[in-house]
């Protein structure tokens, strides 16, 4: 009943393993009965245990396409440059005014400046996965 409820059915009906006389279903694939679907048994003689070949036909499948992401630039140098810049920065002014608000404007302004002058954001392409009817 619960797999019915999900569209889902049993679709392995012959023995996947047979020994000594006696063969039993202990393999099954459970898959949407509106799936256009063909499976038999691989019979490999290696061992007691059969594989099962699934094929379902049009079935989604899914294509990659390049994506652009930005990524900023780590290295030593730059690591080092930020450091550097943030030590010769005068702080005076942020300190300077008693409303938090301002004050944490103030230094924010100033950190993302520097931040973003040391680590420059890159291009990249990078794959990405979209899912069309094949």
């Amino acid at each position: 009943m619960l797999l019915a409820n999900y569209n889902l059915t049993s679709i392995v009906n012959f023995p996947t393993r047979t020994t000594h006389g006696s063969c039993t279903a202990i393999d099954n694939f459970f898959i949407n009965v509106s799936q256009n679907y063909s499976i038999k048994p691989l019979v490999n003689g290696i061992s007691d245990h059969d594989a099962q070949l699934l094929v379902l036909n049009n079935i989604i499948r899914p294509t990659q396409k390049l994506a652009t992401f930005y990524i900023r630039d780590y290295n030593d140098y730059s690591i080092h440059e930020f450091l550097v810049r943030l030590s010769m920065e005068s702080w005076d002014e942020v300190f300077a005014g008693n409303n938090t608000n301002i004050i944490f404007n103030k230094f924010l302004d100033t950190y993302l400046k520097i931040f973003n002058t040391c680590f420059k954001k890159k291009k990249t392409f990078t794959p990405h996965i979209h899912i069309t009817l094949g």
